[in-house]
């Protein structure tokens, strides 16, 4: 008897796709027009759309790219870069009038990142670029950046998603503050899971205890929220009941040595992905975010979110799952 192929869960990664440049071996700005040799400069797919696509990919779900780019050569390179690791891209518009969203990250010897970074395109990304997408079509849509929708616009996105029996997720990409909470709080309700890093949590909430701030937006709509904490780890929190013993868990992060840590930039969107996967393989938020924080793990061994050549077997391998 034939045994049928197993369905593959098919996930759309919806919003802010950015073209990274990473310079490594940067100890300052040349004086003038002079000029400076630097290790390495590279080029790789990132945001909170566009990396967590690559990622979940690379995973071995099936993704589909949702988002805008311009027509230029940086949106040339970066759809190639996603195409590369197996990522469909008819869901990403060309804007001619827009530049392609790109960050340029100048990596300091002792690890510190700043960055220029141009908002381009992903500003001008709106409902109307996926009015006829068909939401039946995918298991999962996760939305990167709702803050440039807007969270009506977003609350929207995500209720015909799950209307159509998908899980939603979101990231937000700006740092957190009230302002912000308020601006995308009407896409709250719509989420299934919410991940946000450690300072957005703060910043939303003005909680210094990240449980407390945690467990304050699950209270405003969130379904979980599974937070980042760096070299700490995740935080899963899924009760506002601070009474609730099973509602909030933390998760340790896989040590890294210090040898083998290259670069944390899109960690972020790789825990993202990993988690999404987790959930798409049956598991519960926990183990999800075991698997997450696995992912991230392999990406800072690598000089962005396509470097080195892990897959779920090892992730899973790693993670103890």
């Amino acid at each position: 008897m034939t045994v049928p192929a197993p369905t593959p869960w098919r996930l759309a990664a919806v919003g802010v796709h950015v073209l990274d440049t990473h310079v490594i071996g940067v100890t300052g700005i040349p004086e003038g027009s002079d000029g400076a040799l630097v290790d390495t400069i590279r080029l790789s797919p990132a945001g909170t759309a566009g990396g967590t696509a690559m990622i979940a990919a690379r995973l071995g779900a099936q993704v589909r790219s949702l988002g805008a780019v311009g027509t230029d050569a940086a949106g040339d390179t970066l759809l190639a870069l996603l195409v590369r690791e197996g990522v469909d891209v008819a869901g990403i518009v060309r804007l001619p009038e827009q530049p392609t969203s790109a960050s340029v990250l100048p990596v300091r010897p002792n690890g510190d990142r700043p960055a220029w970074h141009c908002v381009g395109a992903n500003g001008a990304f709106t409902l109307d670029h996926v009015a006829d997408v068909d939401w039946t079509g995918f298991d999962a849509v996760h939305l990167g950046g709702p803050e440039f929708l807007g969270g009506p616009a977003a609350g929207e996105l995500l209720a015909a998603a799950r209307a159509a029996g998908a899980v939603t997720s979101i990231d937000v990409l700006a740092p957190g503050d009230p302002d912000l909470l308020a601006w995308i709080a009407d896409a709250l309700p719509h989420c299934d899971y919410l991940l946000p890093n450690d300072e957005q949590v703060r910043g939303f909430t003005g909680e210094d205890d990240l449980a407390a701030g945690a467990r304050a937006l699950v209270a405003a709509g969130a379904g979980c929220v599974a937070v980042t904490a760096g070299a700490r780890g995740a935080l899963v929190v899924t009760s506002a009941d601070p009474a609730d013993p099973d509602g909030c868990v933390a998760v340790p992060a896989l040590p890294i040595p210090a040898e083998e840590l290259v670069d944390t930039t899109g960690c972020g969107d790789a825990f993202s992905a990993g988690f999404l996967r987790g959930i798409g393989l049956g598991l519960g938020p926990v183990d999800a975010a075991r698997l997450g924080c696995a992912t991230a793990a392999q990406v800072a061994r690598g000089l962005g979110t396509d470097a080195g050549t892990y897959d779920l077997d090892l992730v899973r391998s790693t993670a103890g799952l």
